[in-house]
């Protein structure tokens, strides 16, 4: 027996873009469009529910962007495989769609070259990267390793990660130490540790660098 066919979810808010990435997609016997959504709130709401294999998510689309609609599908639906589709070839777009849990960033102006590739490289469990993003990644670790960066994961264990975030969501020590299930003087603790090893000071900075490592939204 064959296959099923790869069970697409394609979200953006251009009906146009849609049906012209649909007829690509549609035309091939292991790939099938189920879903679409016009925003990324719809993209979450039908990326969630089940049947789906696959979303293609436009970065650019009201009520939530396509990185945020990844971020949610990812936490609520770890099964389903993510791609970004975007006009820009923007390194920051790049970076955050990358932390966000997708496996494939393509670019709209070829996507009649890249798209189907870039399907079949995500259900293979493969990431695609369009050549100029390799370039992008490749230049970015190598200015990190040149200036002795380590990433916010080498440097803060998950449980510091965890206060970070919530020190940054504007939680007091108190609300902290009920939501960790933890003491206020543990919390306290955690908090100076970070503190010494990020040579921070406050909660503004604290902040700063949540939104730098993806543990919030700006």
């Amino acid at each position: 027996m064959p296959a099923s066919p790869t069970r697409i979810l394609l979200a953006d808010d251009h009906a146009l873009v849609r049906h012209g990435l649909r007829l690509i997609l549609d035309a091939e016997t292991d790939l099938t469009v189920v879903a679409e959504a016009a925003n990324g709130a719809k993209a979450v709401e039908l990326g969630c529910g089940g049947g789906i294999d696959l979303a293609i998510l436009d970065i650019a689309m009201p009520r939530m962007t396509g990185i945020q609609a990844a971020r949610e599908i990812a936490r609520r639906a770890p099964e389903v495989r993510l791609l970004m589709l975007s006009m820009y070839d923007n390194e920051q777009y790049l970076f955050e769609s990358l932390k966000a849990g997708a496996c494939g960033y393509v670019l709209k102006s070829v996507a009649d070259r890249d798209l189907l590739e870039a399907c079949r490289a995500a259900m293979r469990g493969e990431p695609f990267l369009y050549p100029g993003a390799v370039t992008t990644l490749i230049r970015d670790f190598l200015r990190r390793d040149e200036q002795g960066e380590r990433g916010p994961a080498a440097i803060l264990t998950p449980r510091e990660e965890e206060v970070v975030k919530l020190v940054a969501e504007g939680h007091s020590s108190k609300d902290i130490a009920d939501l960790l299930v933890i003491s206020v003087k543990t919390v306290e603790r955690h908090r100076a540790n970070v503190l010494a090893k990020l040579g921070m000071r406050d909660r503004l900075e604290l902040t700063r660098y949540a939104i730098r490592a993806g543990l919030i939204e700006p």
